[in-house]
């Protein structure tokens, strides 16, 4: 990161400092593929998004799609009262998760799980037990969506990554709305999406 200590990237301003113990983490993440080559300021900057979109009632979190612990780990430093589960379903992927979140001394909030979000969500430790499911480029939206949805509690939230504002919305009200959702609400980088509580 740079020298500043105020950084903006994306129109969200953070201070680095607050983040300089997972510069290490990113950029071995970087060097073996499992993170985008773009500059760690603009990764974490982005992130802040889903921090920042999680609403201040939720208690547990679930990352789907982790990989390297992203957008996860920067929540975690963001929003040290949540608990997160990181979920990614290629094992050395999450190997090398569990090792970062050791070295951050995060474990006593942040876990990490190998599978497919598939069976988590036929999974009764999983099913419905969340207050927000995030996930930055998981697959095809509306699945991502409907998976997403499945792992969330009742009033509870989805946040997803989006494509820049000046692109047309990829969200069907139609599709959105069969699958008990309210939204998407836009919050910078990110949607939200509600979990209805009954039809």
């Amino acid at each position: 990161m740079s020298d500043q200590s105020d950084m903006t990237r994306n129109g969200l301003a953070f201070d680095a400092a607050k983040f300089v113990a997972l510069e290490p983490v990113l950029r071995a993440a970087q060097k073996i593929g499992a993170l985008s080559g773009a500059p760690i300021d603009q990764i974490i900057g982005h992130a802040l998004w889903f921090a920042k979109a999680i609403p201040s009632s939720a208690k547990r979190v679930i990352d789907l799609g982790s990989g390297a612990g992203v957008p996860g780990l920067i929540v975690a430093f963001e929003r040290p009262e949540l608990e997160l589960v990181l979920v990614d379903r290629r094992s050395g992927r999450t190997d090398l998760l569990s090792r970062s979140v050791l070295a951050l001394n995060l474990d006593s909030r942040v876990s990490v799980k190998c599978s497919e979000i598939g069976d988590l969500v036929r999974d009764s430790n999983f099913f419905k037990r969340f207050d927000a499911a995030i996930s930055r480029g998981l697959g095809p939206p509306l699945e991502t969506l409907r998976l997403s949805r499945d792992l969330v509690k009742l009033g509870g939230v989805v946040i997803i990554s989006e494509p820049p504002p000046t692109t047309q919305s990829r969200w069907n009200p139609e599709d959105v709305s069969s699958l008990a959702l309210d939204g998407p609400v836009r919050h910078g980088a990110v949607a939200m999406f509600h979990v209805k509580q009954s039809d």
